[in-house]
C-alpha cells in the first residue's frame, strides 16, 4: 500500500513538472515575453547559459561561477544571459566535481553554453559545454529566464 502511494505521488510530481515546463513566460503586465536574444550593450559580449527541462538531475541546480563569484543558478528548464567584457573568461560549475568552460569573448558576439547534469557517486555532476544558436532555439520556447548577479 505504501509503495502505491509513493508511486502515485511520484507520477503526480512528474506530471506537474512537465506541465509547468509548457507554460509560456509572460511579463508582469500580461504582455508577450521579451525575446531572450536582446541587443548587446556597446563593448560587451553575450553568453547565454541554458539548461533543458527534465527529470535527470532535477534536484541539482547548475550554479555558474566566474572567479569564485556566483553569477546565476540554472534549475531545469531555465536560461540566463550574461554580458561580459571582451577577453578570456572562465566559467565553472561544481558539485562533487568541478567543470570549467573557457571562452574568449569578443564585443558584439553571442555565445551559447549548455549545462547538463550527469550521474555522480554522491550527487549529480554538472557539465558546461559550448553550444550554438540552433541548439538553444530548439529548446528556448520551453525555457524561463533566471536572474543574473548584477556587476
Amino acid at each position: 500500500m505504501k509503495s502505491h502511494v509513493i508511486l502515485a505521488l511520484m507520477a503526480l510530481g512528474c506530471a506537474t513538472s512537465v506541465a509547468a515546463q509548457d507554460v509560456p513566460v509572460e511579463a508582469a503586465d500580461g504582455a508577450a515575453p521579451e525575446a531572450p536574444i536582446a541587443d548587446i550593450p556597446e563593448g560587451k559580449g553575450k553568453i547565454i547559459f541554458f539548461r533543458k527541462g527534465g527529470l535527470v538531475g532535477a534536484a541539482i541546480s547548475c550554479a555558474v561561477h566566474e572567479k569564485g563569484e556566483r553569477l546565476t543558478s540554472l534549475p531545469p528548464g531555465r536560461f540566463a544571459i550574461v554580458y561580459a567584457d571582451p577577453g578570456i573568461h572562465e566559467y565553472s560549475v561544481k558539485s562533487e566535481a568541478t567543470d570549467m568552460l573557457r571562452l574568449e569573448v569578443e564585443p558584439g558576439e553571442t555565445y551559447y553554453s549548455k549545462c547538463n547534469i550527469s550521474m555522480g557517486i554522491m550527487a549529480g555532476r554538472p557539465n558546461l559545454s559550448p553550444s550554438d544558436k540552433a541548439n538553444f532555439e530548439s529548446v528556448s520556447a520551453k525555457l524561463k529566464p533566471v536572474e543574473v548577479k548584477a556587476d
